[in-house]
Order: structure tokens, then C-alpha cells, then sequence
């Protein structure tokens, strides 16, 4: 608790009061951790505590310890009330319209189950995980510092489709090529994600500069509002969620062909950690929904990248 605190408030002093103990105490018990390990944890300076990289081991790891025993916290309580058991997914914002659907199947199945679902960016969401706060994140792990602590299995290819305002002058042809739309305003996702360098990498390949005046975003909800406001406007998205906002009038898909491949959606789940059956079970549901992007299958949760 003392190492997880710390990590939080910056401050040893923070973290003592944090968990209800003296500073001179939470200073003793530190030490005493240190010793035990073998290794300095934290720097200390007036400006307060920096974690180690021995430190950083030590608070991903003391996170983990909280967050399962919450858990089990948790699903005892749920358990004695009947409730069932809670399974917590995190997914990148392309693939929500895929989770979701297999979420649902899930529930069917299993109609006691609670189930938490987190978006966000693939970078964050693998954060989560290795916090003990999600069970496994449907995303990208080459994002990460450290990818080899993670199990992996690709499982369902991202194609990515450019929408426009059902008002768009564009609306309706039969081809659209990348300089047609190269000076309009582009909702992009912020630099440096998946889908932003593909967009990237679709300019150069057409000899075309990047647009200088661009509208980023990392949600789907904003970007279908900024959409809907100006009928010039286009974004990039992936295809399921696409799909998803034409199917009911919001944004047209305009045939723009697009020669990028984006990496496939992955299940990410913590190497060497003792997976639910809930979420065994949902992992097993989520790779048979696709059709996978390679031969890969889902067995004990020790598969490699």
C-alpha cells in the first residue's frame, strides 16, 4: 500500500497520511522494503520521490497485488449476494463496435456477470493492465516499452475507411482520390497513433503533403459531432466504426482507396498472471467472432507476441 501510495501522491509524506500512518513510519517501512529487495527503490529529493527502475517493478507489481484483491473483494461479495462475477475490458476506440457486440453474447451466456468497459488509447489501457486493473485490453502491445511481458494473439484485421457529412459534394461518386480531399479539413487522431500514421503514410505514398490545419481528436463521438458541423469536413475511421456511424445516417463512406495496412486488433493480456475463466471464456468468444488475420488459436494464456 505504502509503494502503491507513494507512486500516487509524489510524496512520501502524501502517501503516509494516504494510508493513515506517521511519515517516520511509512520512512521505516521503505527502508525496510528497500533491504528486503536489495535494491533503491525511490530517489529522494526536496522535490519529493522518483521511483527507480527497480521501483517501477515494485509499484506495477504492488498495484496488481491491490487491484486482485479487490477483485476478489469483489466477486466475494458478488458471490454471497448472487450477483455473479465482473470482467473488465479495455478497447481501443476502432474496435468497440466488434467488443461490444461479443460483450453482448457473452452476457447472454453469462447473465449475472457484470462487465466494465474501458476506452481509450492502446498506450493507456496497457497502463491499466499492468496496474491489475483490467483483465485484458483489445488493442496494439507494440506500443509499449516492455511488449514482451504481454501474451498475445492477433486476431482480426483493421481496415480503415474515409467518412465525410451525408451533405458532402463528394457524397455519391464512384472514386474518390486522396488529392480530392487534400485541402480540406482532416479530423485526425492525435500524432503518433496507428491510425494517424497510416493517414500519414497514405500522403506520402500519394506524393501529397500532410494537411497543416487539422482537427484532432481521439474519440469517435467528437468526431462524428465535428461531422455533423461542417459538411466539408472528412475523417479517417476504422472500418467497423464506420460502418457502425453510416449504418444509421450519420456519415457517408467515401470510396477513397487507401493502400495502408494498419496492425491487426490484438487481445493483450499480462504474461505469467492467472487469467479469470470469465475472461478465458470471453477471449475464447472474441477470437472465434473474427475471422483471424493469421493462424493463431486461444489455449492457457501463455502464447507468445
Amino acid at each position: 500500500m505504502l509503494i502503491s501510495a507513494i507512486e500516487d501522491n509524489g510524496s512520501l509524506k502524501r502517501a503516509a497520511e494516504t494510508i493513515g500512518t506517521s511519515q517516520p513510519r511509512a520512512s521505516k517501512a521503505l527502508q525496510e522494503a528497500e533491504e528486503l529487495t536489495g535494491q533503491k527503490l525511490f530517489h529522494r529529493s526536496n522535490r519529493g520521490v522518483r521511483a527507480t527502475p527497480a521501483g517501477e517493478c515494485a509499484i506495477r507489481t504492488a498495484k496488481t497485488i491491490l487491484s486482485q484483491l479487490g477483485k476478489l473483494e469483489q466477486e466475494l461479495s458478488g458471490l454471497s449476494a448472487g450477483t455473479g462475477t465482473k470482467l473488465r475490458i479495455g478497447t481501443i476506440m476502432g474496435a468497440v463496435p466488434f467488443v461490444t457486440e461479443i460483450v453482448q453474447r457473452h452476457l447472454r451466456r453469462y447473465p449475472q456477470t457484470s462487465v466494465e468497459i474501458l476506452e481509450d488509447t492502446s498506450a493507456e489501457l496497457l497502463r491499466q493492465l499492468d496496474r491489475g486493473a483490467l483483465d485484458l485490453v483489445i488493442g496494439r502491445h507494440s506500443v509499449s516499452a516492455a511488449p514482451h511481458v504481454y501474451d498475445v494473439v492477433a486476431f482480426h484485421d483493421e481496415v480503415l475507411k474515409v467518412v465525410a457529412n451525408p451533405a458532402h459534394p463528394l457524397v455519391g461518386k464512384r472514386r474518390v482520390a486522396l488529392s480530392d480531399l487534400a485541402d480540406l479539413r482532416w479530423i485526425v487522431y492525435t500524432a503518433a497513433m496507428p491510425m494517424r500514421l497510416s493517414l500519414e503514410q497514405e500522403f506520402r505514398h500519394a506524393g501529397l503533403p500532410f494537411p497543416a490545419v487539422l482537427l484532432e481528436t481521439r474519440s469517435a463521438l467528437t468526431t462524428m459531432s465535428l461531422i455533423q458541423g461542417d459538411h466539408n469536413s472528412v475523417a479517417l475511421l476504422s472500418g467497423d466504426v464506420a460502418e457502425f456511424f453510416a449504418g444509421f445516417g450519420m456519415a457517408c463512406i467515401l470510396p477513397v482507396h487507401l493502400i495502408s495496412k494498419s496492425e491487426p486488433y490484438e487481445v493483450i493480456t499480462r504474461r505469467s498472471h492467472d487469467m479469470p475463466d470469465q475472461a478465458m471464456q470471453f477471449i475464447s468468444e472474441l477470437i472465434a467472432g473474427a475471422v483471424p488475420p493469421r493462424a493463431s488459436g486461444w489455449g492457457k494464456p501463455d502464447l507468445s507476441p
